[in-house]
């Protein structure tokens, strides 16, 4: 199947966060913004799945993805920490930006379906997913299923992940399950998780309860903006603690989603920064308006959410 034959590494496990791409004011990606923040999320033990929707990926270019991705390698940010979001519409963009980020090394890759056209068969996605693998051609390949039905409206099926896993094992590594639905992930859980096959939940909201069901971790927005309270209770699951900072990182998830998520973490993160370019956002988005952020920092103040100061 591939031409390079080197046994696939270890996969990534733990909290990661889908980082929020910063721009300046003409809009152009700041690279060292960028980087500065990814520096900070690995201080706290996050990961990084850059290009995932919180990061506007779709509004990025692949050259702008390949040469932030580059940016951060040259600074030294670890490749084994990275998940890139490599999924596109077009079969030859998925591919470019796959073997770019396996040839650097990363830990794996999170593929959206082609989400375009809608109501395509799990023959058509199968033969998709099958394409990237053979066309990037390279065992130390892992993928992971990127499924967010209500975003992409193409649904990943369990028949679908079963063809997959069982033509690409060690391949196919896993999934990030956005659905926000508790049977959904536990379903992919129970049916693949004893055969290898990672899932994340795609919210801290489920990270508990999927952790004591085998989960992975999770990949979330908010680990933009509350990393070391995310990760705590990922470190700390098991232990006579976890439900009381499982109450506390909710009730940050559930303030964030209160309003425009990727707008709202950008507001946050520009006040703590003291960068206001932190708050743009690329069209066909808007920033928070002053009166969502004036609501934001006074729901904020009101449940004591502190910036990580690591």
């Amino acid at each position: 199947m591939s031409a390079n034959k080197t046994p696939p590494l270890p996969g990534i496990r733990g909290v990661l966060a889908p980082v929020v791409t910063p721009f300046k004011n003409d809009l152009e990606p700041d690279a060292d913004a960028f980087l500065e923040h990814c520096q900070w999320l690995l201080r706290n033990e996050v990961s990084l799945a850059v290009f995932g929707t919180n990061s506007e990926a779709t509004s990025l270019s692949l050259d702008e993805r390949i040469g932030l991705t580059e940016h951060l390698l040259e600074a030294g940010v670890p490749a084994r920490r990275l998940m890139p979001g490599t999924g596109c519409c077009a079969l030859p963009d998925t591919v470019r930006l796959t073997r770019h980020a396996v040839q650097a090394g990363a830990a794996g890759v999170l593929v959206l379906p082609p989400f375009y056209y809608k109501g395509v068969s799990d023959e058509g996605l199968f033969r998709y997913f099958s394409e990237v693998i053979e066309r990037v051609a390279d065992d130390r390949l892992r993928m992971y299923l990127y499924h967010f039905p209500a975003m992409s409206a193409v649904p990943l099926s369990l028949t679908l992940i079963e063809r997959l896993l069982a033509r690409y094992p060690g391949i196919v590594a896993g999934m990030k399950d956005s659905t926000g639905d508790w049977a959904s992930a536990r379903a992919y859980i129970e049916a693949f998780g004893k055969d290898g096959f990672d899932v994340f939940p795609g919210s801290e909201l489920l990270l508990l309860e999927g952790m004591r069901a085998g989960a992975a971790g999770c990949i979330s927005a908010t680990a933009n903006v509350n990393p070391d309270g995310i990760y705590a209770v990922y470190n700390q699951w098991d232990a006579d603690g976890a439900d009381a900072l499982n109450r506390k990182m909710s009730e940050i998830r559930k303030t964030f989603q209160r309003h425009p998520m990727i707008a709202a973490m950008k507001h946050v993160i520009a006040q703590h920064r003291g960068q206001p370019s932190w708050r743009n956002v690329r069209p066909p988005l808007t920033a928070l308006s002053s009166t969502a952020a004036s609501e934001l920092a006074q729901q904020l103040e009101k449940i004591d959410y502190q910036w990580s100061r690591t």
